[in-house]
């Protein structure tokens, strides 16, 4: 039986990207598969951008889009770089997630930990450092490389309603003309495309009175923490963390010994289970910043939301998370509230599953996530799935239903704590593999992969508490 979408486009070669690509190869059934990725090599996020981007000028738009040539192939002037492809690792980066679950079913992650882990986690801890994660990647990818267009941003993803086909407009960098460079554009037609582009590229920024003057004066105090790169760049600083969550708990872990007067945390709300690092030694939280001003000295002054202030603030860091963001998709999916919309189970555009997308959850226990949704993906793709998937109606009302549960934000698309019906509803979906193909059935969900997945937090807490008694002792002696 032919498959139900003979030719597939994959944006992105990140973890997602790459689950989708060996997905799609494993099921032997399609007669083109093509893959888009802007940087110059696989990975995504996983690789290290000694300089990172900048802070995203507030109200101006960080993604803008060239403009398409209105004949194409066509050669066209260099565009300027697109900073959200700089990545936000740092140089002593480690995973968050443990190896056991972080890694695909059908590959484990070598052994290999961190200088810095094995001092704060201790030996054969389940941490693995960004480049064992980045070549891990790259070797899973290895065998599938004739397939991928690197270099190659995609600028627009549109049905074209008088073939029922997919249109990918693409750019790609590194070309030259007369002996200037130039870049190429082309379009090529799709049966199906899997969007699996990541969504921690823009940083989200909150609105915030008197940013956009303060920014214009004193540019360089402000950053995301997608910027940051290496503590030494804070010692002695006065500096404020934004953020209640897991980013903003790795830069107080870091930051809280080297900076000058305490490290001051502002926080809207904060995730309870790292309620230890957020009152390390010298932490002082705050409530939100309400007003940003300018320093006739240097630096900033900040009044928060209970009227107290910080004033000669060097260094203002946003562990705020990220904007959703598929630029290219027409129509534009991202919603105001930052989440997808009409996508059933994060996955399958409603009405129209030949657009899917990989990827597009959090608190999910990745990379494997992104493996049982892209074997699902391929074998719904290649006509092999075990299950239907049900009416577009019935899409509609798991969407309201959703809404409800999670609300409408980015926590829309949080799987946890409903690991084991997410994950088993996506094997199921996928069904076996077929006979003659090189797929291989999905694992039944494990109780036990929460806990793996988890086990660098448990550490880190304990860490982390190690630091505040080693504190309390000293201060016990003073």
């Amino acid at each position: 039986m032919p498959a139900r979408y003979s030719s597939v486009a994959v944006i992105g070669t990140g973890p997602s990207g790459i689950s989708t690509v060996k997905a799609l190869v494993d099921e032997n059934a399609f007669s083109r598969i093509r893959v888009f990725e802007r940087r110059d090599r696989p990975g995504g996020l996983w690789h290290y951008d000694p300089i990172p981007d900048v802070f995203p000028t507030p109200g101006v738009n960080p993604e803008p889009r060239p403009s398409i040539p209105e004949t194409l192939p066509a050669f066209t002037q260099p565009v300027a770089e697109d900073l959200t492809a700089r990545t936000g690792i740092h140089d002593a980066l480690d995973s968050n997630v443990g190896n056991k679950v972080m890694a695909f079913t059908h590959t484990d992650f070598p052994q290999v930990n961190s200088a810095v882990s094995v001092r704060q986690l201790g030996r054969a801890n389940p941490s693995r450092p960004y480049r064992v994660v980045a070549g891990y990647l790259e070797d899973i990818l290895r065998p599938y490389l004739d397939l991928v267009s690197f270099s190659t941003t995609v600028e627009r993803v549109e049905k074209i309603a008088s073939t029922g086909k997919w249109r990918v407009t693409a750019r790609q960098r590194g070309h030259f003309l007369r002996e200037q460079p130039v870049e190429y554009w082309w379009s090529e037609d799709f049966d199906a495309v899997v969007v699996a582009s990541g969504h921690y590229n823009v940083p989200l920024i909150p609105e915030i009175e008197g940013l956009g003057a303060a920014f214009a004066r004193y540019p360089s105090v402000f950053e995301h923490s997608k910027s940051f790169r290496h503590a030494n760049d804070y010692v002695d600083k006065r500096v404020v963390v934004v953020g209640g969550n897991i980013s903003s708990a790795d830069l107080i872990a870091d930051l809280h010994a080297v900076v000058r007067g305490g490290l001051l945390l502002s926080q809207r709300g904060a995730n309870e289970v790292l309620k230890h690092v957020f009152s390390l030694p010298g932490v002082e939280i705050k409530p939100t910043i309400s007003k940003v001003e300018a320093s006739d000295d240097s630096g900033v002054n900040l009044t928060f939301s209970d009227g107290s202030t910080a004033r000669g603030v060097d260094k203002v860091i946003f562990a705020t998370g990220y904007k959703l963001s598929y630029p290219f998709l027409v129509p534009d999916v991202v919603t105001p509230s930052n989440r997808v919309s009409g996508f059933y189970q994060h996955i399958f555009k409603i009405g129209d599953p030949s657009l899917a997308l990989v990827g597009q959850v959090r608190g999910a226990l990745s990379f494997r996530v992104y493996e049982y949704q892209a074997v699902a993906v391929a074998r719904y793709f290649a006509g092999h799935n075990g299950k239907p998937l049900p009416s577009p109606a019935e899409q509609d009302d798991w969407e309201v239903d959703r809404l409800k549960y999670k609300g409408n934000s980015a926590i829309f698309h949080e799987i946890k704590p409903d690991f084991k019906e997410y994950f088993e509803y996506l094997r199921e979906l996928a069904g076996p593999a077929v006979t003659g193909t090189s797929a291989y059935a999905l694992p039944v969900w494990k109780d036990s992969w929460p806990e793996d997945g988890f086990a660098i937090l448990q550490l880190k807490d304990k860490y982390w508490q190690g630091i505040k008694k080693a504190h309390e002792k000293v201060q016990a002696k003073l």
